[in-house]
């Protein structure tokens, strides 16, 4: 069984997360595809935490790939890089806006010369913009977005998303971005330049919180695990840890209160609507928790699994990692052949039932293929690669 993207080729010259994410899900869906890193490794190499000394951040993000060193920089380097761009359906990039340009990559030049290659461009602030030109991380991003200011408590000031959100959702688009983008040229015969901003893809998880401002004015305030617009939904106490209740709507509400055997609670007044619950979400919430706080996780979890309400345990990560759940999913899986051996690595959450996304090749170390690609794809021979190597382009 093949994969759905098999005979894609990626050319991959992203480092950090966006950027290889965005490779990553494209690979393990079949494409082929050549990461490029400068001789050393990417700066992600260098990022914790590590285990025999490799970096599983760099690892996380780096599986079904064929690993090459280039210094892009290297004047030596261009006619190499040209080869592998021929190569390629899809250029994957995360260079600040103008480093392509710079390099003699830029998109006017790549489009004329292979106009059948997709230009996958991954940025802070887009390609376009009085912002454009500016380095980006993703706190920065969780910050301009807005994001910050509706994550945590109401009296205590704004905070980060526990990940790097940004990178990640930014990593998505830039995949979503390319499958259309070969979709549409598999009809035009043209690729395209597919331009995708972190901080554009976190103002789209906004929600309605940024367009109900722009429409009505309305300022939304951080309420820490509260929904804002129904109640009770909260994280509430248990005698074990904490659960995260959602039984805000009308038809979950008297199924609630039916279970906790507070019938009173779903005639009161107070409580006849959505409105009416979330003025008086105090009050509310006191009642949930006054029966969630003597029980384990797991009963509570049980009983509104019952009666139909929505409920989790708040898990701590050994219990994701041990989730029968997720391992039913194959959301962790152990992949040998890495650097450390065999590692346990993320699964991919698109699940096909005909072409299913598979781990081919795990993450490997800096340069493990350069010189079988620079033969096979660039078509190089023993001479030529070894005369890159002394020059320091490889």
């Amino acid at each position: 069984m093949t994969g759905a993207l098999d005979g894609i080729r990626i050319l991959d010259l992203s480092r950090f997360i966006a950027g290889p994410i965005c490779g990553q899900i494209l690979g393990d869906m079949g494409a082929e595809v050549i990461k490029v890193e400068r001789p050393g490794g990417e700066d992600a190499r260098a990022q914790g935490p590590f285990v025999a000394g490799e970096s599983l951040y760099a690892m996380a993000y780096n599986r079904n790939k064929s690993f090459v060193t280039l210094d892009t920089r290297h004047p030596d380097a261009g006619p190499v890089l040209e080869r592998l761009v021929a190569w390629a359906d899809v250029l994957i990039e995360n260079y600040r806006p103008g480093t392509l340009d710079a390099m003699g990559l830029g998109w006017a030049r790549l489009h004329e010369a292979h106009p059948r290659l997709v230009l996958t461009s991954l940025s802070g602030f887009g390609q376009t913009g009085p912002l454009s030109g500016r380095a980006l991380f993703d706190p920065i991003a969780q910050a301009a977005s807005g994001l910050m200011s509706l994550t945590g408590e109401p009296d205590r000031p704004p905070m980060l998303v526990g990940t790097y959100i940004a990178d990640h959702v930014a990593g998505l688009y830039g995949a979503i971005g390319t499958l259309v983008a070969l979709f549409g040229r598999a009809t035009t015969g043209v690729g395209q330049r597919v331009d995708v901003a972190s901080l554009d893809a976190l103002v789209s998880v906004l929600g309605t919180r940024a367009i109900a401002y722009a429409m009505l004015g309305e300022r939304p305030d951080r309420q820490g695990s509260r929904d804002p617009y129904s109640a009770p939904a909260n994280v509430f106490a248990a005698s074990d840890g904490h659960v995260y209740l959602h039984a805000g709507t009308d038809s979950l509400f008297p199924r609630l209160c039916e279970a906790i055997g507070r019938g009173d609670l779903a005639t009161d007044p107070r409580y006849a609507t959505i409105g009416s619950r979330l003025a008086n979400a105090d009050a509310l919430e006191a009642a949930v928790a006054a029966w969630t706080a003597p029980r384990p996780r797991l009963e509570i979890e049980e009983i509104l699994a019952a009666a139909g309400i929505p409920c989790a345990g708040v898990a701590d990560m050994a219990e994701v990692v041990g989730s029968p759940q997720l391992r039913a999913r194959e959301m962790f899986v152990e992949v040998a052949g890495t650097p450390i051996g065999t590692a346990v690595l993320t699964g991919n959450p698109v699940k096909l039932d005909a072409s299913p996304a598979t781990i081919r090749t795990p993450p490997q170390r800096v340069g493990a293929d350069t010189d079988r690609v620079l033969r096979e794809v660039a078509g190089l021979g023993p001479a030529s690669i070894e005369a890159l190597r002394a020059s320091g382009a490889i």
